[in-house]
């Protein structure tokens, strides 16, 4: 930022955010150390209280969203440290840190050396999951370091002694907290390193649950080098859950707590008997399905070696032999029993459709009707009279039957035409369009039907269209 001019006049707005933007550039973001004071919460949820020393006060704010991440609320006369960046408060001019972070100063401190040694020893591979080594499925010697009046032993020992009765454990005690604790362990681990080869399966250290401080031996970096040297597998299970140390990630395998470590190290008895179980019948299925094998390959060796004798072989010949011929013969006669009743079924069949048969029913019952139609027309005495008679009668019925098939023919002509007319094609060549449901092909002659459906089918002279049907716009 340039420096100001010795001749500007400024106005109070000017001057409060010039300082404003020279302090944030200045001070992006810090660190700040002090004594809580003056704690004043917002309704809307912000945080506004002043951190001092022995010397001097300075006037800090937390935003909700920040200060909805601090668990629990301090309180005032706590000693914090403080994330934050320096800003001027333009309109009244109040020098003041935005806070972005808080935390316990005496633990904060501690937390940051923790965070350095945490990331040395992740960059020198001690967390690495390439050098972790498998834990053994079935130990049968384990090596327990722990406190022997602690909480953590008898929870262990109580699982073990439940799903692995086998497990020999050998108790080295140690001390589990306290400044030196670290450096202790680390000591006796050194000092058991040369002997545990050979003798012990697996290694679990361990403890029960307590403060960040209590469990901060167990950070030590003497202990998580040690114990990434040991020879044999380990087994980190300190304090909760929720606890982590560094002795956790640089073991070959982390527990969430010592109970869960000693369910781990150890196979169920219950599941291992089980197991057992199942290995003894399947090892009896095999051994039963062997002994079958071998029995079917003797058979079929006997089988064969009977197969080998000419005798047999021959005899044998001769039986399929004589099976064939019997078999032929009786397929032979089937054969000529099928082809006997479809040559009977077929000279029926021509029989009834022979062209000479045909004719003969039909010249029988034309001759039937002429009889009868000589019948009646032939006059009886006395009736001769009555022959011009029946002659105009006949003439009569002729012409009353042809004019009744004229005048049907003409009004069948004139439906013919009209259900032309009316056709659905002629309909659609007079300009006029069906409209239908593209789902079902039904016709729909409702305004509301069509705007009901996403598009329809209009279906024209020469061909079909799919429209979407929209409603008209509001006059209004």
């Amino acid at each position: 930022m340039p420096a100001p001019a010795l001749d500007a006049v400024y106005t109070v707005s000017q001057l409060n955010r010039l300082a404003r933007e020279l302090i944030e550039d200045v001070f992006p973001l810090i660190r700040v150390e002090g004594e809580l004071c003056n704690f004043r919460p917002s309704g809307a949820g912000h945080w506004y209280f002043s951190l001092k020393d022995s010397g001097a006060e300075l006037r800090c704010v937390m935003f909700r969203s920040r200060a909805a991440l601090v668990r629990p609320v301090p309180l005032n006369g706590a000693k914090l440290l403080l994330r934050g960046r320096l800003t001027l408060y333009e309109a009244r001019g109040d020098y003041q840190l935005q806070v972005e972070w808080m935390e316990d100063a005496g633990l904060g401190r501690l937390m940051q050396q923790l965070a350095l040694l945490r990331e040395k020893l992740k960059a020198e591979g001690l967390f690495d999951s390439a050098r972790k080594r498998n834990l053994p499925a079935r130990p049968r010697q384990l090596l327990l370091l722990t406190s022997p009046t602690g909480a953590a032993i008898a929870d262990v020992l109580s699982v073990l002694r439940r799903r692995w009765p086998l497990l020999t454990v050998t108790l080295v005690p140690i001390p589990v907290q306290g400044r030196d604790a670290g450096a202790e362990i680390a000591a006796t681990l050194d000092a058991l390193a040369d002997h545990v080869d050979g003798c012990f399966d697996v290694l679990l250290l361990t403890r029960g649950g307590g403060s960040i401080e209590d469990l901060m031996c167990f950070n030590d970096e003497a202990l998580c080098r040690a114990l990434a040297r040991f020879p044999i597998p380990t087994v980190s299970a300190i304090g909760h859950e929720i606890d982590t140390s560094l002795s956790d990630l640089v073991a070959d395998f982390r527990a969430p707590t010592p109970s869960a470590a000693a369910e781990t190290l150890t196979p169920d008895r219950e599941a291992v008997l089980a197991e057992l179980g199942q290995s003894r019948t399947r090892l009896a299925r095999a051994l039963a399905r062997r002994l079958s094998d071998a029995s079917q390959r003797l058979d079929r060796a006997e089988r064969l070696l009977r197969a080998m004798n000419p005798a047999l072989r021959l005899q044998s010949l001769r039986q399929r032999l004589h099976n064939a011929l019997r078999g032929l013969q009786g397929a032979r006669i089937r054969r000529l029993e099928q082809a006997r009743w479809q040559l009977t079924g077929l000279t029926g069949r021509l029989a009834s459709r022979s062209p000479i048969g045909t004719l003969k029913r039909q010249r029988e019952t034309l001759q039937a009707l002429q009889h009868r139609l000589a019948r009646g027309l032939r006059l009886k005495p006395g009736h001769a009279s009555l022959a011009p008679r029946l002659a105009e009668l006949r003439e009569r019925l002729q012409r009353l039957v042809l004019r009744d098939l004229q005048r049907r023919h003409r009004a069948l002509a004139h439906l013919s035409d009209q259900l032309e007319a009316l056709a659905p094609q002629r309909v659609l060549e007079r300009g006029y369009a069906l409209v239908v449901d593209p789902a079902n092909g039904r016709p729909l002659s409702r305004r509301a039907e069509a705007l009901a459906r996403s598009r329809i089918e209009l279906r024209l002279a020469d061909g079909m269209l799919y429209v979407r049907p929209e409603p008209e716009d509001d006059p209004g």
